[in-house]
């Protein structure tokens, strides 16, 4: 049922894993059912109020009215002709049709009030020398590289006040490269790729060009600078090593008179400004995150109608041609849950909100538990910014009480966290990336012996004896995630059943990569550098195999949540083969 009719349908799963779709209309609360994890229990700040009491007919003093008195209003009812009912019903419906989306609109009016808000220059760095327009330029790039957005992104908004300051018109591309690599899968792809469809549609009304150039970056796009005489270039941020080198190699190429600027449009607090070199943990970073937050977690100016038009309009892109195109690994496919793109994105975080939010303080370490997010995949394709994120769950989830503090740690701290990692550290995704005292554990007990040794293949196709594994490995591959406790358990697994530490981390990062649908990211990164090489986090008891690695195992899982439900709903149904 579409969620712009108020009503949904909520899967509710009992200890032995079975499943009831119960719709539930959220516009009357004379008849909402408590929401909780379990059939019939109810979920942290919902009202105890039973829908029973609603159709009693004792006498209730409230009420002031017998079991006789509502036969006769019942009666009464009955006789009102069948089109006037009718009526009623169908403007009830509409109410409740308009009462949903409510985000987007929101936001829109967020917008309106900001039109003429300043662009903090914190959020930037210069890359080149040349810190003005050139002259007799005719016009502004913004070469957007990881946050494929038009709206709530800050480098598109200092591309488009520099234009607008210069009467220039504004120029958006994506520089299309497929590495040959099994990480280039149609899931990655076909979600990238339908994002940017929905971008061009946007640029399009905003009177702004949008280009898809083919090829890498150093190979395409000095050249339509130059034939387009763009006068300077904004991009977007990533501590990733691949375009790290593809900004230093464009500097090299690019003409000594354009300034080539660096937004963070990714972190709330730009990540030269939390922190100028690499941190030890979240105690070391969350003060410095803190005190600037006041500062950088603010509301967006939109993206306006662009006043100065291109003499030459970009070239439409035919989008399921260029997919069909790519030599990818189509036989990783396009998952269900998340569709792509700005749009889809917020009608995430709205239902995150409405529904899931008061469940997050108490049950998000629970992966049966309906109590997280789902945003990273359009956060991770920068399809949604995080502040866009905080700002609305901070304003709209007052009521959520502590689990709005515990999300937006997670959002803000943590996650900026890893991009600090990522930029001050060039071993990100290497042993040698660890500290000092992970290393020294882990070769101290690189020769231990396994209690079992599984090859990749077998790992990539759950051929394990735990049966909780293997459920939770089947899941990443046909849906393209993993539950956030689940994904630490697992990559703990992989250091104990495979030969080496730095064997574990490259087959934690290859299946990471390849089949979640927010991998290749610097949370994956970090979290498979904390699960195995104890990166942001501490020593622990020393055990065979780990060291001083903090353990997880089976029986801990029992503890913490209904284990044998979650392989029920997800143990595979036959020999999982990667090429389905």
């Amino acid at each position: 049922m579409p969620s712009s009719k108020r009503a949904f349908y909520r899967k509710q799963h009992d200890r032995s894993g079975n499943t009831s779709n119960i719709c539930l209309p959220v516009s009357t609360p004379e008849t909402a059912v408590c929401d909780g994890s379990i059939p019939g229990q109810r979920a942290p700040g919902c009202s105890p109020r039973s829908p029973l009491q609603f159709v009693a007919g004792c006498y209730s003093p409230i009420c002031g009215s017998t079991m006789f008195d509502r036969k006769r209003k019942a009666k009464s009812a009955a006789r009102e002709p069948a089109a006037k009912r009718q009526k009623l019903a169908r403007t009830k419906e509409v109410k409740q049709a308009k009462a949903g989306g409510w985000l987007q609109g929101a936001i829109q009016q967020q917008r309106k009030k900001n039109k003429e808000m300043s662009f903090n220059k914190k959020r930037l760095r210069f890359i080149s020398d040349a810190k003005k327009i050139k002259q007799g330029s005719e016009g502004v790039l913004y070469w957007m590289l990881r946050d494929h957005r038009v709206q709530d992104n800050w480098a598109l908004i200092h591309a488009q006040q520099l234009a607008v300051k210069k009467k220039l018109p504004l120029h958006v591309c994506v520089c299309l490269h497929v590495p040959k690599s099994e990480l280039s899968t149609l899931r990655h792809y076909s979600f990238m790729l339908k994002g940017l469809e929905e971008v061009e549609k946007e640029c399009k009304a905003l009177d702004v060009q949008f280009h898809l150039l083919h090829g890498s970056v150093g190979e395409v796009l000095p050249g339509f600078v130059s034939e387009r005489h763009l006068g300077a270039v904004v991009t977007d941020f990533s501590p990733l090593r691949e375009p790290l080198k593809w900004l230093d190699d464009l500097k090299k190429e690019f003409p000594k008179d354009i300034p080539l600027i660096q937004v963070d449009a990714h972190n709330i607090v730009p990540c030269w400004v939390a922190s100028p070199k690499l941190e030890y943990a979240a105690r070391t970073i969350r003060g410095k995150i803190n005190k600037h937050l006041s500062e950088f977690l603010t509301d967006f100016p939109p993206i306006k109608k662009h006043p100065h038009t291109a003499e030459q309009a970009a070239e439409p892109v035919d989008w399921e041609k260029t997919l069909s195109s790519l030599s990818i690994d189509r036989t990783v496919g396009e998952t269900e849950w998340a569709k792509p793109g700005a749009g889809a994105g917020l009608a995430m975080l709205e239902s995150f909100i409405d529904e899931r939010l008061n469940l997050f303080g108490s049950q998000r370490n629970d992966p049966n538990a309906a109590a997280l997010s789902q945003m990273s995949p359009w956060i991770r394709f920068g399809h949604v910014s995080a502040q866009r994120v905080a700002l609305q769950v901070q304003r709209s989830g007052k009521k959520a009480g502590v689990a709005v503090s515990s999300f937006i740690e997670e959002l803000v701290v943590r996650r900026e966290l890893t991009d600090n990692f990522c930029f001050y550290n060039k071993n990100y995704d290497s042993v040698e990336g660890a500290h000092e005292w992970a290393r020294k554990t882990l070769k101290a007990h690189a020769k231990d012996k396994r209690p079992y040794i599984y090859t990749r293949k077998q790992l990539e196709e759950a051929q394990t004896h735990d049966h909780l594994w293997n459920a939770a490995q089947y899941q990443m591959v046909t849906e393209g995630k993993m539950h956030g406790f689940l994904r630490m358990y697992w990559a703990k697994k992989i250091l104990e059943w495979t030969s080496s530490p730095e064997e574990a981390l490259s087959t934690s990062l290859y299946l990471n990569d390849r089949f979640e649908l927010d991998g290749q990211d610097p949370n994956g990164f970090v979290g498979c550098m904390w699960s195995i090489c104890g990166v942001h986090d501490q020593g622990w008891a020393e055990r065979p195999v780990f060291g001083k690695i903090r353990y997880m195992n089976y029986k801990g899982c029992l503890r913490k949540f209904d284990v044998r439900g979650f392989e029920k709903k997800y143990s595979p149904k036959r020999r999982l083969n990667v090429c389905f």
